[in-house]
């Protein structure tokens, strides 16, 4: 992977994290244990530091990044979805920042709480524990449903475990040139998406 110390800082990646090999980190950088960190994702402790406690994800396309003298903080199982932007900010255990959603500098998501796809988080917002965000700027909708964050929790541990699958077996091949007769497929993790389970 591109790791790049700065000022003589190292970026730290525990032994049971699995970190894509075009994701960057540079610096002031600790990935906790069984994290996961996605293709092409973006980790910039040149600044502030950056945490990531154990379990937690950050997609592909991500950025975390911060202000000097900032901490960017995702707690235990916090769960970062692809091309999420996030600033000098804390997104607290168990708390989901949607695709492409937006946390500004010292905001902070909430426990069990859920930022929707396409948010923006204002600067120094709060959004409550087990509450859902959404919207540009993003307001406060409402509680989440029990069934709600036990679907969250269902989406990070299938997370974690592609970590494990990841440090098992991925490996930098060369494509072939045709559909082998025989071609395997993946098995696919139970999880499916919100509005299919709510539907069931």
């Amino acid at each position: 992977m591109p790791c790049y110390s700065i000022e003589g800082v190292i970026p730290v990646v525990a032994p049971s994290a699995y970190v894509h090999p075009t994701a960057v980190l540079i610096g002031d950088v600790i990935v906790g244990p069984d994290c996961y960190i996605g293709p092409a994702a973006c980790l910039r402790g040149d600044f502030g530091r950056i945490v990531l406690h154990r379990g937690a994800n950050v997609q592909d396309t991500c950025v975390v990044h911060g202000f000097p003298g900032h901490d960017t903080i995702v707690e235990e199982n916090g769960h970062i979805g692809h091309g999420a932007v996030l600033h000098s900010c804390v997104v607290r255990r168990d708390a989901l920042v949607g695709m492409n959603a937006v946390v500004m500098d010292d905001a902070e998501v909430g426990e069990e709480a859920i930022v929707a796809a396409s948010a923006f988080i204002r600067a120094g917002m709060k959004i409550p524990p087990r509450s859902l965000a959404a919207g540009v700027p993003a307001k406060i909708l409402r509680e989440l449903s029990e069934q709600e964050i036990a679907w969250k929790r269902e989406g990070t541990r299938t997370y974690q475990d592609l970590t494990r699958r990841c440090l098992a077996s991925m490996q930098e091949v060369q494509p072939l040139n045709q559909i082998e007769a025989d071609r395997p497929t993946l098995k696919p993790p139970a999880v499916e998406p919100l509005i299919a389970a709510k539907r069931g």
